[in-house]
């Protein structure tokens, strides 16, 4: 009784051309990419002289005054919680808000909704800055001056969040709705039990972008609030840099501590927010 002999394949090669030339591109982008924070990182460990020297990647005298500088001279720990507090609040709210205000738009029909969502998608087209003076006016005729919610409130609507999910709830098949429509389920069952699990990427993408730009945020918390003790991250830091001058080395110190949270949430988060992307169609716009 003869056996049979399996039959070998020939080893795939672990690199096509394509790959590897892939592979190098990305490599020189994120050098490119990285360069700027690792030169922060340098100019942060050399000495005042040193930084203002020939330049150099390398220091030759290693210290940490100046990361010891910034964090002595301000509540580090007090700004960091405030940032912490401001953005998810912003972020949750947000979330609820665009993803009603979206659904709303994708799915219903009423009276005077293309003109609504026209003016919603026209605050795309002007700056937060603009908006700052009358923002501040409401904020200060609602006794919300110097406190959480005089921060946290205004940031909550953005039109590029809704547009997102809008996006999104428009490549929803309908079929899915009209088959619970017939089980007898309403409106809301069927937003919250049908529809916001099948926008997990999108919602991910649109709380990342929005926690990234609420902890970003200078100029609206630098308006709203003159107690030290409610400041963010970047008005605490920039008020150190403030103090020191133009010294370099505590100036790219305090833009790592502000920067890092972020950064972190880039490297965790990278992954969210390239599928949320893709899911909403937004990828080549």
């Amino acid at each position: 009784m003869t056996t049979s002999t399996p039959l070998r394949r020939k080893p795939r090669s672990t690199w096509t051309p394509g790959q590897a030339a892939l592979t190098a591109v990305a490599a020189a982008l994120s050098l490119v990419w990285l360069s700027p924070l690792v030169w922060a990182l340098s100019t942060s460990l050399k000495t005042p002289t040193e930084s203002v020297a020939a330049p150099h990647w390398i220091p030759d005298h290693v210290t940490l005054e100046s990361w010891k500088s910034v964090i002595d001279a301000g509540n580090i720990p007090n700004w960091f919680v405030n940032s912490v507090v401001v953005s998810v609040c912003v972020t949750v709210l947000v979330l609820l808000v665009a993803s009603l205000a979206a659904y709303g738009f994708a799915r219903t029909e009423f009276r005077g909704r293309r003109p609504l969502m026209a003016l919603t998608m026209a605050g795309l087209m002007f700056s937060p800055a603009i908006l700052g003076v009358p923002l501040f006016t409401t904020v200060q005729s609602l006794g919300m001056v110097d406190t959480y919610w005089g921060m946290i409130l205004p940031q909550c609507a953005p039109a590029a969040m809704v547009y997102i999910l809008y996006k999104f709830f428009q490549s929803l098949p309908k079929e899915l709705e009209e088959a619970a429509f017939i089980d007898g389920a309403g409106r809301w069952r069927i937003f919250f039990t049908i529809v916001l699990p099948l926008s997990k990427p999108s919602l991910s993408a649109v709380g990342i972008f929005t926690f990234i730009a609420s902890w970003n945020n200078f100029i609206w918390p630098y308006m709203v609030t003159n107690n030290p003790d409610l400041m963010t991250m970047p008005n605490g830091i920039a008020t150190v840099q403030n103090a020191f001058g133009i010294v370099w080395p505590q100036l790219m110190a305090g833009g790592l501590i502000a920067g890092l949270p972020l950064i972190i949430v880039f490297v965790f988060f990278q992954s969210q927010i390239v599928r949320g992307v893709a899911h909403t169609g937004l990828a080549g716009q």
